[in-house]
C-alpha cells in the first residue's frame, strides 16, 4: 500500500510529444491566391473584383457598400485550413471570366470574390469573422444589397458550388 508520503512525491511527466511547425509549400501558398501578401483590391476589366486578402474598410466597401445588381461571395479561409485550400481555386474559377461570359448567379446577377484570412488581425479578419459568428473553415457567405442572403460552411465540390450559386 503506497504510503502518503509516497503519494505527495511530485515529479515531471515525460514529454510525450514533440512540437510541430505549421507551414505550407510555396505552391499551396500560391494556389491560395497569395493569402499571405496583401495585395490592394482593384477591378478587373470585366467588373467583377476579386481580393486576395480583405481589410475592415474593403470589406464595408464592397459588401456593406455594394449595389443589388451583383453577388459577393466573402470566404473566410486560414492557411493552415486543408478545406479551404481544396476550395479556394473551385471559388476563383467560378467567379472568373472565360471567353468573354460574366459569370452570374441563377437569378442572373454578376459575381465578387472577395476572401478574410481569419488571422489576419490587423486587416480586421478576426474581427469580421466575429461579427458573422464563423465558428468553421471554411465559410462562405453570400451577400446582396450590403445584407447577408445565403452561406455554407465546409469544402464543396465544383457542383456543390454550382448548385450554391444557382440558389443566389
Amino acid at each position: 500500500m503506497a504510503t502518503l508520503q509516497s503519494l505527495l512525491h511530485l515529479r515531471p511527466l515525460p514529454l510525450r510529444f514533440a512540437a510541430r511547425t505549421l507551414h505550407s509549400s510555396p505552391s499551396s501558398r500560391a494556389q491560395y491566391f497569395k493569402a499571405t501578401k496583401a495585395v490592394s483590391p482593384t477591378p478587373c476589366p470585366r467588373n467583377i473584383t476579386v481580393h486576395s486578402t480583405c481589410a475592415t474598410q474593403d470589406f464595408d466597401r464592397v459588401v456593406s457598400d455594394g449595389p443589388d445588381d451583383r453577388v459577393v461571395l466573402v470566404d473566410f479561409y486560414a492557411d493552415w485550413c486543408g478545406p479551404c485550400h481544396a476550395l479556394s481555386p473551385i471559388l476563383k474559377a467560378a467567379t472568373e471570366t472565360l471567353d468573354g461570359h460574366v459569370p452570374t448567379t441563377g437569378s442572373g446577377r454578376a459575381l465578387d470574390l472577395l476572401t478574410i484570412d481569419v488571422e489576419n488581425q490587423s486587416a480586421g479578419g478576426y474581427e469580421l469573422s466575429q461579427e458573422f459568428k464563423v465558428r468553421a473553415l471554411p465559410t462562405v457567405l453570400a451577400f446582396r444589397g450590403g445584407k447577408q442572403v445565403d452561406k455554407f460552411v465546409g469544402a464543396l465540390d465544383k457542383k456543390g458550388v454550382h448548385q450554391f450559386l444557382d440558389k443566389l
